[in-house]
């Protein structure tokens, strides 16, 4: 039986379902509270998304903490327990390989403010009406 060869969306596809699979992962240990550490016991923390590389060895975690209050103290406290989550990971993903994670503030939710400022700043919302 000849083996088919995937084909870069293919590969894609996996990559995102397996980035997924880990954020599911990464939520559901934090929301439990199942780390050993105050920091990240105390405190609402999301996990807004997990991007891995093509071969899977490497994922960043994108996480904010709730209001973004103490974004570095939780940040140090989730890479005091990289670890931890690691090995979790490995056991619930079930691959040949668990990815390195790495964990990195989410910068997603300061950008889309500051576009919606300069979207309602006076000049530009007067040029959007006249172009309507």
């Amino acid at each position: 039986m000849a083996r088919t060869q995937s084909t870069p969306e293919q590969q894609s596809v996996r990559v995102l379902k397996v980035g997924e699979r880990v954020r599911h992962i990464l939520s559901e240990l934090l929301a439990r509270g199942e780390a050993h550490d105050d920091v990240l016991r105390a405190g609402n923390i999301s996990v807004t998304e997990v991007r891995l590389t093509p071969d899977l060895r490497n994922a960043k975690a994108y996480v904010k903490p709730l209001l973004g209050k103490d974004e570095a103290i939780v940040l140090k406290a989730l890479r005091t327990n990289t670890a931890f989550f690691q090995r979790e990971v490995a056991k619930r993903l079930g691959l040949k390989f668990a990815p390195k994670l790495n964990f990195q503030p989410d910068e997603s939710f300061d950008e889309a403010e500051r576009i919606e400022r300069l979207l309602s700043d006076p000049k530009v919302s007067r040029d959007l009406d006249e172009e309507e």
